[in-house]
């Protein structure tokens, strides 16, 4: 009894410095924002406290909502783009063909560059006279579908998402091979000798046994996606005609742009609960286990 008591004393003690940075750095940070969304506040002057009123402009603000659609586009795009492609990637990869390490070390390598850094190489890409994808529809004739890729509003979303893909398939990539590297030989040898076919046994047994592994990842890409904001602001900068403004960029310019610190702050108190409402939701709807 005396040693289990001293046991669970370290235990806390480890994890109190741990616990304290989180308070510090996570905690405050939103239980601050909370506050300042209740105030009209320029950075500079005296606070002045307005209740709801930032919301209530918020939400009657049409940019907000058109900030709001571009980034559930995105989180669209992101979950149905970096999730199975990972997956798919990381099934051929888990068979342990020749040069599966080098491919993986390739698959990761955008999660590990500068998101500066792929923002410019994609625009150089997109580039309208000499950029990487209307030059090759030169090449082949096709020069009737080259595009103003970044800088017409009905390709800019479509050209930024497939950048967020392109950056974080690795990142999923890797998570996907780890589970799998965890799943029982027995259990798949066993499936083999019943005579399971590799499709069988892939969505039968394969799947349903990383299932969790895929919701963590779904969570994670959602996540992500509601925080998108170097790339698009080195890119476009929310451009053109708003059209890739998503809401953590519409709460930058609203925050230090026009110096509104305590509508801004509103801003992100929105983002945070409609992340907590999408993450529920696709919990509850994932959570069931795979028929």
């Amino acid at each position: 009894m005396h040693l289990a008591k001293k046991s669970k004393f370290a235990i806390i003690i480890g994890l109190l410095p741990a616990l304290l940075l989180y308070t510090i750095f996570a905690i405050v940070p939103i239980l601050q924002s909370f506050y300042y969304s209740l105030m009209e506040w320029n950075g500079f002057s005296e606070m002045k406290f307005v209740g709801l009123s930032n919301f209530k402009m918020l939400f009657q603000d049409p940019l907000f909502w058109k900030s709001a659609k571009n980034n559930l586009f995105v989180v669209i795009a992101s979950v149905l783009g970096q999730i199975p492609i990972a997956l798919v990637i990381a099934l051929l990869l888990n068979r342990k063909l020749k040069g599966a390490k080098f491919f993986r070390t390739i698959g990761f390598l955008p999660v590990v560059l500068s998101t500066v850094v792929i923002s410019l190489t994609w625009s150089l890409i997109y580039n309208t006279k000499n950029g990487l994808i209307n030059e090759l529809l030169r090449t082949v004739g096709l020069e009737s579908l080259t595009q103003n890729w970044l800088g017409d509003t009905s390709w800019s979303m479509i050209a930024v998402c497939i950048t967020v893909i392109w950056q974080f398939v690795g990142l999923y990539l890797i998570i996907f091979l780890a589970a799998l590297q965890n799943i029982p030989e027995e259990v798949l040898e066993a499936a083999k000798i019943d005579g399971a076919s590799e499709w069988v046994t892939t969505w039968k047994i394969t799947i349903p046994m990383i299932w969790d592994t895929i919701i963590v990842a779904v969570i994670l890409c959602i996540s992500g996606s509601l925080r998108t904001f170097d790339l698009i602001y080195v890119m476009t900068h929310g451009g053109p005609a708003h059209s890739t403004e998503v809401m953590a960029l519409y709460m930058f310019n609203e925050t230090f742009n026009k110096l509104q610190y305590g509508y801004g702050s509103a801003v992100s108190v929105v983002i945070f609960f409609f992340s907590l409402l999408l993450i529920f939701i696709v919990t509850k709807s994932m959570g069931k286990k795979m028929i």
